[in-house]
């Protein structure tokens, strides 16, 4: 077999494997198993295919070739066009919503991970073209493992302490502790809240923390995951009995209103620590020039 052979088909095949490794379908089940997994393993088997031949089509002058890498960017672009536009649609039928921060965060997902294939791609044909095929499994093993680095992000648990509140009501307002949720006027809604309601309060560690916290969709991607594990005690047009997150404004805190179908604190708290933390909420106002000022 020619070297540029064994470079091509090596950086297919691990390039191919970082995106099976990439690929989860967890507890949000998306992408939908089996239609949305076969969408997006062909796509990263064309990503593992454009990185495997980028190498060779340069040691044989062909930079023609190349130019395809230019196409493939366009193409991944839209795949996350894609996602978000299906993500949106499917939103709309949620009783809690994810929300456009966390779609997008979804769908820039989706992209970057194609470009990863392609890295991982490239890498393994450089290093097998150049030296030996088992150096290029080397190199694909540390990409996975570098994959797997890029995979994982901060979570809740990492910038706030999660501790339980008492649900109650003064007269017709809503109390999680003593942050104002939400005025509710009916008594047989402020019963039933009474009944079936969970409140927890987020503490931000610090003044990084307590600005991504006050972000609207970093609220709602905690609401919308925390009703995805434990359900949610509502139907469509009951807006008093929606889960809401209200900030207070004097120390940063959150606290969190939920409606779940399994009255769990112990699960609730351990789930709201691992809500990932968004990247469009991610803020760092102590890294500003102001702020380090003496």
């Amino acid at each position: 077999m020619a070297p540029y052979q064994q470079a091509v088909l090596l950086g297919i095949v691990l390039g191919f494997l970082a995106r099976v490794y990439m690929l989860r379908t967890d507890y949000r089940q998306y992408p939908t198993y089996p239609h949305g997994r076969i969408i997006h393993l062909a796509l990263g088997f064309i990503a593992a295919s454009l990185g495997a031949v980028a190498v060779p089509a340069l040691a044989e002058r062909d930079f023609t070739a190349v130019t395809f890498l230019t196409l493939a960017a366009q193409q991944f672009r839209d795949v996350r066009n894609m996602e978000r536009e299906m993500l949106s649609k499917m939103d709309r039928d949620e009783l809690v919503p994810r929300g456009a921060s966390y779609i997008e965060g979804i769908a820039m997902v989706f992209e970057g991970r194609n470009y990863l294939v392609i890295l991982t791609a490239l890498l393994v044909s450089m290093f097998t073209y150049l030296f030996h095929p088992w150096m290029g499994v080397v190199v694909g093993f540390f990409c996975l493992l570098l994959d797997r680095i890029f995979m994982s992000g901060k979570s809740i648990g990492h910038i706030a302490e999660i501790q339980e509140a008492p649900v109650h009501f003064k007269g017709a307002l809503l109390y999680v502790g003593d942050i104002v949720i939400m005025n509710v006027g009916l008594s047989a809604n402020q019963n039933l809240i009474l009944e079936k309601g969970l409140g927890l309060i987020l503490k931000p560690k610090n003044q990084d923390a307590r600005i991504t916290l006050s972000h609207l969709g970093q609220r709602q991607a905690i609401l919308h995951d925390a009703t995805t594990i434990l359900g949610v005690y509502r139907d469509a047009g009951t807006p008093a009995l929606v889960p809401m997150a209200k900030l207070d404004l004097e120390d940063g805190r959150v606290g969190i209103f939920l409606l779940p179908q399994d009255k769990n604190i112990e699960k609730a708290v351990q789930l709201i620590k691992r809500v990932p933390i968004l990247e469009s909420a991610v803020r760092r106002p102590s890294q500003a020039a102001v702020n380090q000022r003496r």
